[in-house]
């Protein structure tokens, strides 16, 4: 997007305006991260970056340092962008600032986690990014409350993005049997309008997709009829 910089922040009044933002996304009723742990993050040698248009902050990202198969890496706690702007590449040119800053603090790896539910996020970061499933991970942050989880389960996906390219994947034996998973069309939006269809779906999605994942299953990719295309493991 024209015009948006992202640049990290240390400075107090800026880290405060960046925690206000990213409440404002989230629509939480208490603070996403404090201002304080941000300052404490930034100043210790974590990562806290802003998206700057002109003089407005239109998205942020927060990580700390971490490992990942053993090696240093960076886990990027929260990322997000004000609503009007999704879509527009500040999302994207976060995400890239990260990936820089990473590789020159030398480390191997970024993760996150996310919501498998959430279309957008799945093919965003599967296929725009290249980021690899590692892991389903059952109500991690338990109930949340703000007004994009509302009161939900917060089921996640652990995902890993190497930092350099490398060409570590395990090579097939053989043609893998697959299965494609379905999502929602917009579960945010489901959440308000039916929670119990909500929970449906992340009851079946845990089945489907995380069983799956448990016996050895592997995302292969997220196709644009928002399916996750899975290598077949065990699941009821």
């Amino acid at each position: 997007m024209s015009g948006v910089e992202v640049r990290l922040v240390d400075d107090a009044a800026e880290l405060r305006r960046l925690g206000a933002v990213l409440d404002q996304i989230w629509g939480a009723s208490l603070p996403v991260v404090t201002p304080e742990v941000l300052r404490a993050l930034a100043h210790t040698g974590g990562y806290v970056a802003a998206a700057h248009d002109g003089a407005e902050i239109v998205g942020g990202s927060v990580g700390f340092l971490a490992r990942h198969r053993g090696e240093p890496a960076l886990h990027s706690q929260v990322t997000g962008v004000v609503a009007g702007l999704r879509g527009s590449g500040v999302g994207h040119a976060l995400k890239r600032h990260q990936r820089a800053w990473a590789a020159a603090q030398g480390l191997g790896w970024i993760t996150w986690t996310f919501d498998p539910l959430v279309r957008r996020n799945a093919w965003f970061n599967l296929q725009v990014l290249g980021a690899r499933v590692e892991e389903y991970l059952v109500d991690f942050y338990g109930r949340i409350g703000d007004a994009i989880n509302g009161s939900d389960e917060t089921d996640r996906l652990l995902v890993a993005w190497a930092v350099a390219e490398r060409d570590d994947t395990e090579a097939p034996s053989g043609p893998a049997p697959t299965i494609e998973v379905p999502t929602p069309d917009d579960i945010v939006a489901l959440r308000r309008t039916d929670p119990d269809a909500a929970m449906a779906w992340r009851r079946r999605l845990r089945r489907e997709l995380g069983t799956r994942l448990a016996a050895g299953g592997r995302v292969l990719r997220f196709t644009p009829a928002g399916t996750y295309v899975v290598t077949e493991g065990a699941a009821a």
